[in-house]
């Protein structure tokens, strides 16, 4: 819902940097106070602004089934809030999935695309001028008081943290490469410090210490807080020599903490139909991989359990800033969020461990929100994606919205009434990367394939639930989940289908469905702003249509049946416009909108 600002405050609130010099101006502060006071989420019982604490874990799995095994979590924020069940990254890999979350735009708007330069990581960040616009800055703007402890990005080194120092933060105490999945061998990065290295100790234990300390910093504080808390696991194992030594990385299981490395020893991957298949499935290097063996099968295993293993010291963490906040009496008056970066695979579709595709696996991630308002063990079917989060806490702290975000709040209470959306723009740019023991298997032995550059639509509506992507190699797959649910097979047709042959999908043939579905994808490839929260008005502008069974309308066919298709020119590495085909669809009024008028 929007909140009933006066023009003058929302200008207000954009513009003026709060900061911890100019806040002992009194006038000023009450005029923050007062205005962020007004949303409707506040606590009855609190006329100041929300606290709100953010757990990011690292390539935790939703559909594998991870949260089953974290109590702490399900007791603290789960049972006490609820659970949004179709959550989606953008980007399913962790430094353009952060960046989007941070800024609440695609990552095609962003252009970080990968963990490192030229396309991607800190310094890419950097020269796109995020570290003076994303969403810590624009909370100090408005009155809070910010921290963070854990992994922020890739390419965040011991040589570069201070070129420049990461802006908008009160504390912080940064996780650096080489060292940032090294269990045993962490360096971490304290406000303007040197790097301090805590070889010898495990990192789940030293990231709890300085989240307790942040917190309390927060809770003695006299204005709203922002904290987020950045665990590593259960990402994969990195030791730092090989990128000391200037070559790739290895990636192995995950080291938990001595006291949890005897747990769940009979626990396996999930054995769903995707898991190890007897016939290929997906297209391009995925339809390519060979079964796995036994020996593989037992591996995977034991990656799964490590990852189980791992998450644990994350669940105690969650249990001791939870109940930090009971004890500090402001529980009540605190929003906790609980969600990943990018889903994990482990032998779906054959693939050893890792994620950067498409399917379910890398893209649902978990989660869960307790706070004022929310109902208690509540699970809400709406989709929401991490693009919406930005704007989800915008809402919370009482900002008006940004134009520039490309998500919107999401649904939060039972009164919500804000813009809802059926489709998640899936996007990845560059090589695929493979993990564990058996992962160095691509074609130049190096665990990484090449081109796995694609561009995807996750639709979830009234009767229908479709997976639709076109890749660089301009192979498509098209996975109806709700009888295909492990995406095993592929109904784009190899060839073009006749009219007597063609499947029927929601009353219609499958080339119409297909024709919006390419259509739709077309807009949401390139969008910004309102067109990726609204893009069936980019195609049929006077919202005539707003759902993808309404564009399926007899009526239409002509008009989809003329735009131009997603395709791509050759497989790029980055978001290079010239590779990535056509750019702008035809519309209902057959003249077609300016570029700027909706990109």
């Amino acid at each position: 819902m929007k909140l009933p600002l006066l023009a003058a405050t929302s200008a207000l609130l954009q513009s003026v940097y709060v900061s911890s010099s100019n806040l002992n101006n009194l006038n000023l502060q009450n005029a923050l106070q007062s205005v962020l006071s007004a949303s409707p989420h506040f606590s009855s019982s609190s006329s100041s602004p929300p606290n709100i604490l953010l757990v990011i874990t690292d390539d935790q799995d939703l559909q594998l089934d991870s949260i089953d095994y974290t109590p702490h979590i399900t007791r603290h924020i789960r049972d006490q809030g609820t659970f949004y069940r179709n959550h989606f990254v953008t980007t399913a890999l962790c430094c353009p999935s952060r960046v989007s979350l941070w800024t609440g735009r695609q990552a095609h708007n962003t252009n970080v695309t990968d963990v490192h330069p030229p396309y991607g990581g800190y310094p890419k960040f950097v020269d796109r001028g995020f570290n003076d616009n994303f969403l810590p800055v624009w909370l100090q703007q408005a009155g809070y008081d910010t921290y963070y402890t854990g992994k922020l990005f890739n390419a965040h080194t011991v040589d570069n943290y201070h070129s420049p120092h990461v802006n908008g933060f009160n504390g912080s105490d940064f996780l650096l490469d080489p060292y940032t999945y090294s269990y045993l061998n962490s360096t971490y990065q304290r406000n303007q410090d040197a790097p301090v290295s805590y070889e010898g100790y495990h990192t789940t234990d030293v990231i709890t210490k300085k989240a307790l300390g942040f917190l309390d910093d927060a809770l003695e504080g006299e204005r709203p807080f922002f904290l987020t808390v950045a665990p590593v696991a259960p990402h994969s194992d990195v030791n730092p020599g090989r990128a000391l030594a200037g070559e790739i990385p290895i990636m192995t299981a995950p080291i938990p903490l001595e006291r949890h490395e005897h747990l769940f020893k009979d626990v396996k991957v999930p054995r769903n139909e995707n898991f190890n298949p007897d016939e290929p499935s997906g297209v391009s290097w995925v339809r390519d991989l060979p079964q796995q063996n036994q020996t593989v099968v037992d591996y995977n295993d034991h990656f799964y359990r490590s990852r189980l293993r791992a998450l644990q010291g994350v669940d105690e963490l969650v249990d001791a800033l939870v109940s930090r906040v009971e004890q500090s009496e402001k529980l009540d008056n605190t929003y906790i969020i609980y969600t990943s970066d990018n889903g994990f695979h482990i032998g779906q579709h054959r693939l050893p461990p890792g994620k950067t595709c498409g399917f379910e696996e890398d893209i649902r991630v978990p989660l869960f929100i307790r706070g004022p308002g929310i109902p208690e063990g509540g699970v809400e079917d709406s989709v929401t994606t991490h693009i919406d989060l930005a704007p989800t806490i915008f809402e919370l702290a009482g900002i008006p919205a940004r134009e520039d975000f490309d998500g919107t709040a999401i649904p939060i209470t039972d009164e919500f009434s804000g813009t809802r959306h059926e489709h998640v723009t899936v996007e990845y740019w560059g090589r695929a990367v493979v993990e564990g023991d058996y992962s160095g298997i691509g074609p130049d032995g190096l665990p990484q394939f090449p081109n796995n550059t694609y561009k995807s639509v996750r639709l979830l509506g009234e009767g229908y639930n479709f997976y639709y992507s076109v890749w660089c190699s301009n192979e498509h797959e098209l996975y109806d989940l709700s009888t295909d649910p492990y995406q095993l097979h592929n109904l784009y047709p190899s060839t073009t289908p006749t009219a007597t042959k063609e499947p029927q999908i929601l009353g219609r043939s499958l080339s119409q469905v297909i024709s919006r579905l390419d259509a739709l994808l077309l807009v949401l490839k390139s969008c910004q702003g309102i067109t990726c929260i609204k893009p069936w008005d980019v195609l049929q502008p006077g919202g005539s249509v707003s759902s993808l069974r309404e564009a399926l309308d007899e009526g239409y066919d002509a008009f989809y049946g003329e735009q131009p298709g997603v395709s791509f020119d050759w497989c790029a590495a980055g978001y290079i416009i010239a590779a990535e085909g056509a750019q702008v669809p035809l519309t209902t009024s057959r003249y077609g909108l300016p570029w700027d008028a909706w990109v």
